[in-house]
Parts: structure tokens; C-alpha cells; sequence
């Protein structure tokens, strides 16, 4: 490949990159729950400006809002990636790199002086619009954990841990690559989360009465 082609194609995935981040950085969490007259998600619960804090105000259709708003910008930041060219490894790349821009805009964006969510919602979004199957199968699994044990936290990294291993099995590396690299990143922003879940401290999803 000519020298100026390596350039042309190294500024593209640089645009695309920052696009997704800045996608990916828009705290739908706050703005919307600033719009309802809640206040500052950011202090109430966890201070997160992701669903599962929202979901602590009480007003749940705006918590599924956050949820599918936060799932779209990294499904969205990925397909728009992809459609830069005709499908092929190329596209395939564009959106790996989108979808990872995204969540990193997610958990770590500039409006909020690099403090924001977990990154949960938009890794998923993204592993859907990247392939759907790995995606779907992480969803699956996130619901079964968080129906058996009721801890969100706990499901979404067993969820986000077994999306590498479906990928591989399912002959997706540079989508088991993604998911890994996506899955690392959901554990240590979940740190207090495991310290929490060890010492048997952390809110389930459902408490009993």
C-alpha cells in the first residue's frame, strides 16, 4: 500500500475514533434526569450517570430511556463505522474501533472531566451492532445471573466475560479481541462492584421483604 494510503487510512480511523468518543461521552443519564427535574444524578446513589442509577430516582421509563440511549450511541458509533465502507474486514474494523471509542466516551467522558458510567449498556449496544450473536448470547447471560443471584453488577461481568469465549467459538476473533479488550475495561471500572460483591455488601436488584 502506498505511503500516503497508510496515511489516508490512519487519519480515518483517527476521525472515526473521535467521533465515536464524543458519541459515546454524551451523559444521557444526566441530561435526562436534569430535563425531568430530578437533579444531579450524580448525587444520589452510586453517583453513576449510567440506567442502573437512574433506576435509583424511581422513574424507571426514564431509566430504560438511559438504557436503550446508552446502548444506541456504541451500536450507532459502530454501524456508522462499518457503513464508511462496503462491509468486508475493513468495515468490520472501523466498527471494532467505534465501539471501543464509545465506551471509553462512555466511561471516561471530557464533558464530565473523565468521570462517567461502567460502560455496561454501550459495550453491549456495541457488541450487537459489531455481531449480534456474541452480543445477544451476552444479553442472555446477564439475564440468567441477574435472575438467579439479583445482583446487576455480578451479571453483567459474568455477561461481558463470556462474550470473548462466544466469539472465539463462534470464529469472531477480531470481535473475541473487541469483546476482550471491552471486558477488561467493565472490571476495573466495577472494582468498588467486586469489592463490594466479595464482602457480601453489594445492593441487589430486588431486595426481599
Amino acid at each position: 500500500m502506498p505511503e500516503n494510503m497508510i496515511e489516508l487510512v490512519s487519519m480515518a480511523h483517527l476521525i472515526v475514533a473521535l467521533f465515536a468518543y464524543l458519541l459515546g461521552s454524551i451523559p444521557f443519564g444526566l441530561v435526562l434526569t436534569r430535563l425531568a427535574g430530578l437533579g444531579d444524578i450524580r448525587e444520589i446513589g452510586s453517583g453513576n450517570v449510567g440506567a442502573t442509577n437512574v433506576l435509583r430516582t424511581g422513574n424507571k421509563p426514564l431509566a430504560l430511556l438511559t438504557l436503550v440511549l446508552d446502548a444506541g450511541k456504541g451500536g450507532i458509533a459502530a454501524l456508522i463505522a462499518y457503513h464508511l465502507y462496503p462491509g468486508g474486514e475493513e468495515g468490520l474494523d472501523f466498527a471494532i474501533i467505534a465501539g471501543l471509542a464509545a465506551v471509553i466516551g462512555h466511561n471516561f467522558p471530557v464533558w464530565l472531566k473523565f468521570k462517567g458510567g461502567k460502560g455496561v449498556a454501550t459495550t453491549l449496544g456495541t457488541l450487537i451492532a459489531v455481531y449480534w450473536p456474541v452480543g445477544l448470547a451476552a444479553c442472555i447471560t446477564w439475564a440468567i445471573i441477574a435472575a438467579i443471584f439479583r445482583y446487576s453488577s455480578l451479571a453483567a461481568l459474568v455477561g461481558l466475560a463470556a462474550s470473548p469465549f462466544y466469539a472465539w467459538f463462534m470464529g469472531a476473533e477480531k470481535v473475541a479481541v473487541l469483546a476482550a479488550l471491552l471486558a477488561i475495561l467493565a472490571f476495573i471500572r466495577h472494582h468498588e462492584n467486586i469489592r463490594r460483591l466479595i464482602k457480601g455488601e453489594e445492593e441487589k436488584i430486588v431486595k426481599k421483604s
